[in-house]
């Protein structure tokens, strides 16, 4: 996914392993999104979890859930983040328009296009 968004946005991704690295981050540097999988990779916690407390904490940079489930997705809204998108939906031209509009970014011209 971070060299997905690095080649179509041009974006630049770090990545971290809990709730506490991310708060953390999100002091130190200059973010457009926040991305969060359903399930952290690291340890096997809730990525809603995560929102929820990345949001309590006052944070104005929107997060979007990583998640195929749709009730992780209402769930994830219902907290206060935007609708994200499951990696299912990763090449499609949809998520990358919703993810570029969030991160206020330009989608990154395709060079094969006509």
């Amino acid at each position: 996914m971070a060299a997905l968004w690095h080649d179509k946005l041009e974006a630049t991704v770090d990545c971290v392993d809990s709730s506490e690295e991310a708060g953390q981050s999100l002091k130190r540097g200059d973010y457009d999104v926040v991305q969060v999988n359903r399930v952290l990779a690291a340890d096997g916690s809730s990525g809603l979890d995560v929102i929820k407390e990345l949001l309590s904490s006052g944070t104005t940079v929107p997060a979007m859930l990583v998640s195929d489930l749709p009730e992780a997705q209402d769930a994830a809204v219902a907290l206060g983040a935007i609708r994200g998108f499951g990696k299912a939906e990763l090449g499609e031209p949809g998520t990358l328009e919703s993810v570029a509009s969030v991160a206020g970014r330009k989608k990154k011209k395709d060079k094969n296009a006509r």
